[in-house]
């Protein structure tokens, strides 16, 4: 059975409390020292941490990754097992017809597909726009839960889950944008490589909008570079929440979604982990979605993410610890964490640090290896061959823009580390406004 997750508030925030005593101290301490001694720290790390994420980056994935290729031949139907698309959707009237009716041009046979769209409240047109389509599309299902019904998005999926009885769940955001042929290539790579789960690449469709929708698209590339990399060396693949799809078996050993969660994806990532249920990652075809377009808007969002990332690793942390895992998986986590949360919490200390004691800060050589690495995978990410909307070329001013860009992490966790710390969490219902926005073409 799986593990299951501590998730009271009080333990989540006296773990968040521990995790930034100890980056405060791994940020003061190197101030004690003088001379080169005190960049001792930084450098070990660099070469430990740099050295597995630029393996992690240029790792060749040709033998172990293949994009699914569509059938080629008729006569395979009877081989396509039972799916169930799930689309949990809080106020969507802007893009929710759109698609309702992509979903139902979808290249699968219709008797083994049912389409779920779980209406979670919503408070502007999206009850109305499901009324009429379930006019225009006798087959479709929708599911009307109560605004304070509690769970957020997981609890959502778990009313749903009452109901269908497909054998995969594929589950998707109301902005999604899919290929016809999705499914059954996506279907056929999960198969072929034997997985529990899948996570399509996320592409942006209007990544030529702004600068911050261009570092968004770019983004997305890195982090399916790097999930394919982490996966070809033996490492751990996360879902993303939007383009998922799930071996219904699976995700019900594992407890089902975890409704004490502010990000599903990642909390259904480990909780797989516990299950010893792995997940794979598919470039093409790729999921299409919505960037945001405001600076406040990719705040909310990202505060969202790093709160739930943060969130899975304090929930699960005696599985890796303890429990059942490869030495590489372990690693993987241990150098991903380090990186991701622990390394901007300790770099504000390190600053704060050396404001206080009027010296140098001491862990520019990690920082420096850290964006070097992010900017090779966002030069090999936008350089790959893709299908959907084409990702930004990578030229010098590009990368540069969107490794600045990502300085916004510095900011973000740091920040949610401490809120997580200091203040009870509420869970609430918390989700990125869409506009309805299609793929802008080069």
């Amino acid at each position: 059975m799986a593990l299951k997750a501590a998730v009271t508030g009080e333990q989540r925030r006296f773990k968040t409390a521990l995790f930034l005593v100890a980056c405060a101290w791994a940020g003061f301490s190197p101030h004690w020292f003088e001379g080169l001694r005190r960049f001792f720290p930084a450098i070990v790390l660099a070469v430990l941490l740099g050295g597995y994420g630029l393996q992690t980056v240029l790792r060749d994935r040709k033998k172990i990754l293949q994009n699914a290729k569509p059938y080629m031949a008729g006569g395979l139907e009877e081989v396509f097992p039972t799916i169930d698309i799930f689309v949990a959707a809080r106020d969507e009237e802007t893009v929710i017809a759109r698609l309702v009716e992509q979903l139902h041009t979808l290249v699968y046979p219709k008797d083994k597909l049912k389409v779920w769209i779980i209406d979670d409240g919503s408070q502007d047109e999206t009850t109305n726009l499901l009324s009429q389509l379930q006019g225009d599309f006798p087959d479709l299902n929708v599911i009307n839960r109560s605004r304070n019904a509690g769970g957020g998005k997981s609890g959502a999926l778990n009313q749903a889950l009452t109901y269908a009885n497909g054998e995969w769940l594929f589950i998707l955001d109301a902005d999604a944008q899919l290929q016809d042929d999705t499914l059954k290539r996506l279907i056929l790579f999960a198969r072929q490589g034997g997985w529990s789960a899948v996570q399509l690449r996320k592409s942006v469709v209007n990544s030529r909008q702004n600068l911050l929708t261009l570092c968004q698209s770019m983004e997305m590339a890195m982090d399916a570079v790097i999930q394919q990399g982490r996966l070809a060396t033996g490492g751990v693949v996360e879902l993303r929440g939007n383009g998922q799809l799930i071996k219904r078996s699976v995700l019900e050993k594992c407890g089902g979604f975890n409704e004490e969660t502010v990000t599903d994806d990642l909390d259904l990532s480990f909780r797989l982990l516990t299950c010893h249920a792995f997940v794979g990652i598919l470039w093409d075809p790729p999921v299409h979605e919505e960037a945001v377009l405001s600076i406040h808007a990719l705040w909310r969002q990202r505060l969202r993410w790093a709160e739930g990332g943060l969130q899975r690793f304090f929930d699960y942390w005696p599985f890796f610890l303890f429990g059942q895992l490869t030495l590489i998986k372990r690693i993987d986590l241990l150098c991903f964490f380090l990186l991701q949360y622990a390394l901007p919490v300790i770099s504000l200390i390190d600053l704060i640090a050396s404001l206080l004691t009027k010296s140098m800060p001491t862990y520019w050589p990690l920082s420096f290896v850290a964006f070097s690495i992010s900017g090779l995978a966002y030069w090999r990410g936008c350089s790959t061959k893709s299908e959907g909307p084409a990702l930004p070329i990578p030229n010098a001013f590009s990368l540069l823009v969107a490794i600045i860009y990502l300085a916004h992490w510095f900011v973000v966790i740091p920040w949610v580390t401490i809120k997580m710390a200091l203040f009870q969490k509420n869970l609430v219902w918390a989700k990125t406004s869409h506009q309805g926005q299609q793929i802008i073409k080069a």
